[in-house]
């Protein structure tokens, strides 16, 4: 059995949790280690049984919290070097344990595979966590879709899938336009339509559900993010991580 939740997802701040019987890592920190260990309880998940967590890049939405989370959890911040270098010092795990993109790593029951993606960062990585022939991606922060996203995607039962904006809401909005230009660049962040087309293409025949995840709040909404994954219903379960709370727990 693995249960899947978002903790937190969106530029305010994101952290998934991937857990197994005994133990569970999270993939980024970018809310305070309170806040987490709360919406974790409110969703019945033990606090106690995160081994690990795993830091996809140092932007402040992803590693915010990690310091609290090392110090209230005591369990090791997982990172590139150059992730930690590249990140503010005030945000630096004290005890930070290095792996190379593209290696595996073995925490408890879990193989975690890392990989690099496109994002305007020092080093971004996104993660596939194994157990027992059960695949969980946390896929978020891409600017566009490169081979490692598409071959990591097609072995995944439970998806975290960045659907950040909706390129109408984006073009139209009220970002200034050097800004525009990032969020819609290769190393920005996933439209809609480049979701969709994602899950649409490239997903294997075992996914079970997606939870559309980092939708901007200025440039996006839940209820069009999913309406455009609508004609993939019959496939899978699409569910939508929201901000300010954590997602239902899933089962995979």
């Amino acid at each position: 059995m693995l249960e899947i939740c978002a903790i937190a997802s969106g530029s305010n701040g994101n952290c998934y949790y991937v857990g197994n019987e005994k133990d569970a890592i999270l993939i980024d920190a970018g809310i305070s280690a309170k806040q987490i260990i709360l919406r974790m309880k409110e969703r019945g998940l033990n606090p106690a049984k995160v081994k690990a967590v795993f830091v996809s890049h140092e932007h402040s939405d992803h590693i915010r919290g990690v310091r609290g989370v090392n110090k209230k959890l005591q369990v090791p911040i997982y990172l590139t070097a150059k992730t930690h270098n590249g990140a503010y010092k005030n945000l630096r795990p004290d005890y930070p344990k290095f792996f190379i993109a593209g290696e595996k790593i073995e925490v408890g029951n879990f193989t975690i595979f890392s990989f690099l993606k496109n994002h305007d960062a020092s080093e971004p990585c996104s993660f596939r966590i194994q157990y027992k022939e059960k695949n969980i991606g946390v896929f978020t922060d891409i600017g566009e879709p490169c081979d490692n996203v598409k071959s990591h995607l097609q072995k995944c039962d439970g998806l975290f899938l960045e659907s950040n904006y909706d390129e109408k809401m984006l073009w139209e909005g009220r970002y200034p336009y050097f800004l525009k230009q990032r969020v819609d660049s290769e190393v920005g962040h996933l439209s809609n339509d480049q979701a969709f087309e994602l899950l649409d293409k490239h997903v294997g025949k075992n996914l079970q559900c997606v939870f559309l995840s980092h939708i901007s709040k200025e440039n996006n909404t839940p209820e069009i993010a999913s309406g455009r994954m609508a004609s993939l219903f019959t496939k899978f379960e699409v569910k939508v991580a929201t901000r300010f709370e954590a997602s239902e727990v899933y089962t995979i």
